[in-house]
């Protein structure tokens, strides 16, 4: 690797985590893409559509402990939330994570291109009031929330991401959780996610540890100051972030696609 392939990856991965932090994803939503086109862009490298999603899944695991460490206080972290998402979503990308090794790189980039569509959709619906609930008042239908995030484990299992890029809007829309307990869950949830679609992209050998490597780095780094960032932000703010990202990015993937 020389050095502009380097600085390309840490990039990338810095930004990515640093956004992972700050809004509650595990930053893959913004790394996929990112690595499966700025290398080929600058001449530093291609990677193929199974790389970047090894690559990603290794990303997504170390973003987020980052991420749930700096939000461990304050109330954030609901742990029955946690618990039935968390085990589901975990379920869902180990099967996942060992059958994308049976589809085409087209295939890949077409199910993270129906994910990304679907959140895009889901957060531009109007949430009134979520925001408003105390954080010791929060209720939510928990076996919902389990079929939910195993549906969600299974698609990010395949495209190496956490799957909070889905995870995030449906706890917002659907479960009508408050925007800062929904990003530090999700963090948390998105961290158990990570171990099967890691696990699976390790042991199917889909990962380039070098360039996986740096991306960790970068996250270690990045991952915290984005979150204690977003402790401090308006949460109208984060959601209009959230928003716009989700939705460029599965305007690009589909273009790409068609």
């Amino acid at each position: 690797m020389d050095m502009g392939l380097i600085v390309t990856i840490f990039f990338i991965g810095f930004v990515g985590s640093f956004i992972s932090g700050m809004l509650g994803i595990g930053g893959a939503i913004i790394n996929y893409p990112l690595l499966l086109y700025i290398p080929a862009i600058l001449g530093v490298a291609h990677f193929s559509a199974h790389e970047v999603s090894g690559i990603t899944a290794i990303q997504v695991f170390f973003a987020t402990i980052g991420g749930v460490w700096a939000y461990r206080k304050g109330g954030y972290l609901n742990k029955t939330l946690i618990g039935f998402m968390g085990i589901s979503v975990l379920i869902g990308s180990f099967v996942g994570g060992f059958g994308s090794t049976h589809m085409s790189e087209g295939g890949v980039n077409i199910i993270y291109g129906i994910l990304a569509l679907l959140a895009a959709i889901m957060m531009f619906v109007p949430k009134k009031g979520i925001d408003n609930i105390p954080l010791n008042q929060v209720k939510f239908n928990k076996w919902l929330a389990a079929l939910l995030a195993f549906v969600i484990g299974i698609g990010a299992g395949i495209v190496g991401a956490g799957g909070s890029f889905l995870l995030v809007p449906i706890m917002l829309v659907v479960l009508k959780i408050p925007t800062k307990m929904t990003i530090a869950s999700s963090l948390a949830i998105t961290f158990l996610s990570s171990i099967g679609s890691a696990t699976g992209k390790v042991s199917t050998g889909q990962v380039e540890y070098l360039p996986a490597l740096i991306i960790v780095i970068a996250s270690i780094i990045a991952s915290p100051i984005g979150a204690k960032i977003g402790k401090n932000t308006n949460t109208k703010v984060l959601q209009v972030i959230l928003s716009i990202l989700i939705f460029v990015t599965a305007a690009k993937i589909w273009l790409d696609i068609l």
